[in-house]
């Protein structure tokens, strides 16, 4: 293998990203160096945080570079190894996807471990976004049974693991969704409230009437008006996940709500934002043991939505603006 494809970032998003943005370009393999695999990717993952990454001053993160390689999570199979660490036929989880294939240091490459878990799992529930619904559920809300958690974009990778995750701990659990089929997917799961927000003529009412008592726990995926909606719900003392806010990805302008902050105060209400980044070490041990304990008993489980082919990745990226996904977004290279 000499050449391959990848995708680069063409121009800056102006608002939601279109497929004008991206370009796919034919590359050459550099030789094997000393230390070094050549890997061919399997999966690749493609998430919302990224549309962070798609402006110029750097303001979430390292900005992606007009012109150049995008990166994100990807699994691969090792074809060639210059390194005792790898062989050929091994799979491995990289940071290096949006790409067919790479060579790079072993070093930069985590072997994946002989379990029954399908590979492309590490890119979902077993990986960046079941440990963001882990870590950012019991680190930052720090739920107890009998509470109640609501939780916003609940269809999607981190949000139906959050949802389920909260269960498992004997949570009452509300979801937000944006179609029936997502809601008939989470009451499947043991969901106890499934909240169309497209079909709803008002969000807080919604809300009220599904918690008259209030909520405990908001974890927040949507930001804009779920987040106005559950401040206006919450309990004295709840906690809030701010785990993101696609609804406000690339948004031109200034978003109306949330309006009610004030509240934050008055109902002594505690908001923390984290990133996925703050939960390794300990808590990802805790994670990995975990999460395969409940898939194996059936009490987690998760949908994935795949697109197949390289030159199909841009289309399944902007998708996830747009709610169409439901689960893990992935997109299948080899």
């Amino acid at each position: 293998m000499r050449q391959t494809r990848e995708v680069r970032l063409a121009r800056w998003p102006a608002g939601a990203p279109i497929a004008e943005d991206f370009e796919i370009a034919d590359v050459a393999l550099p030789e094997l160096g000393a230390g070094d695999v050549l890997v061919r990717n399997i999966w690749m993952s493609v998430d919302p945080y990224m549309r962070g990454r798609m402006y110029p001053d750097g303001a979430y993160n390292t900005p992606y570079q007009l012109g150049h390689v995008l990166d994100g999570g990807a699994i691969g199979e090792v074809l060639d190894s210059h390194s005792p660490a790898l062989q050929p036929g091994d799979l491995v989880d990289n940071f290096l996807g949006w790409r067919e294939a790479f060579v790079a240091p072993a070093s930069m490459l985590r072997k994946l471990p002989a379990t029954s878990m399908a590979p492309q799992s590490y890119l979902g529930a077993m990986g960046m976004p079941g440990l963001t619904a882990y870590g950012g559920l019991l680190e930052i809300g720090k739920p107890s049974a009998g509470e109640t958690v609501f939780v916003s974009g609940a269809a999607g990778a981190v949000g139906s693991l959050v949802a389920q995750i909260a269960k498992n701990l004997g949570c009452t659990v509300i979801a937000s969704v944006g179609t029936p089929e997502k809601a008939d997917w989470l009451k499947a799961r043991g969901v106890d409230h499934v909240i169309n927000y497209k079909s709803v003529a008002d969000l807080p009412t919604a809300l009220y009437q599904a918690a008259p008592e209030g909520i405990d726990i908001y974890f927040d995926n949507v930001g804009g008006d779920h987040l106005e909606a559950a401040i206006h719900a919450a309990k004295r003392n709840a906690r809030i996940c701010g785990c993101g806010m696609i609804s406000q990805y690339g948004q031109l302008g200034v978003s109306a709500a949330p309006r009610n902050l004030f509240m934050l105060y008055s109902k002594t209400i505690r908001l923390e934002g984290f990133t996925v980044a703050q939960f390794l070490g300990p808590v990802r041990r805790a994670f990995l043991r975990d999460m395969e304990t409940w898939i194996a008993e059936g009490r987690i489980q998760y949908e994935e939505t795949i697109v197949e082919g390289l030159d199909k990745a841009p289309a399944a990226f902007i998708a996830l603006f747009s709610g169409g996904n439901t689960g893990k977004m992935l997109v299948k290279l080899a």
